[in-house]
């Protein structure tokens, strides 16, 4: 089996209990940072790794919303979600990699907790920034390389370990590579000992 097969496999399994182990890091570590990013968005909204939907309920309600995720067991529960909300949400199996759909798409790509876990976060972001409309913009949320160099070097050593078995990683740094977007970061901030980053791009 390859590796993003079993990624994908093991993506499609933890479906059954991320819901769970999300909401307890949202307590503890993330805060209010699911609505922080989607009360952002606005217009024809892309969510790149929807998930399991937990972030359906939170976005306003005139926005038009479409999540793609590559995990089918992810999907399942987030089509169950919006059915339970009455959110109207397109929810559709897609590759962050290559998105399908025309550049200038979207007026707004919300991304949570999901560039750890794509296996090429660059062509990935850049993918977001080329459905975004001009003057749209990218809300990121993510955990990230800590400011903590003992931090740093507890990361180092999970990664040894979650980058073969899902394909997740710790040390990883988007807002590095916001600038050859050609966007312009708008804001940002990091917390939980620079754990955390939410940041706002605008095309």
């Amino acid at each position: 089996m390859t590796r993003p097969a079993r990624w994908n496999r093991y993506w499609d399994g933890k479906s059954r209990n991320y819901d769970r182990e999300m909401r307890f890091l949202d307590r503890k570590l993330f805060g209010d940072s699911r609505t922080w990013a989607c009360g952002r968005a606005e217009g024809e909204v892309l969510e790149v790794a929807v998930g399991t939907g937990l972030n359906l309920p939170l976005y306003p309600e005139d926005v038009t919303l479409t999540g793609i995720d590559l995990s089918d067991g992810m999907l399942a529960i987030a089509r169950d979600r919006a059915e339970r909300l009455g959110h109207p949400a397109t929810l559709r199996r897609a590759d962050a990699h290559d998105l399908p759909f025309d550049a200038g798409s979207f007026d707004t790509v919300v991304c949570t907790l999901g560039l750890c876990a794509i296996p090429d976060d660059g062509k990935a972001l850049r993918e977001m920034g080329r459905v975004l409309r001009s003057g749209g913009r990218l809300i990121l949320l993510d955990h990230i390389a800590s400011s903590s160099r003992a931090v740093r070097g507890l990361q180092w050593l999970t990664e040894k370990v979650t980058v073969p078995m899902a394909g997740e990683h710790f040390l990883r740094r988007p807002s590095e590579k916001i600038d050859a977007l050609g966007l312009t970061v708008e804001s940002r901030e990091r917390f939980k000992l620079g754990l955390v980053e939410r940041l706002v791009a605008r095309k």
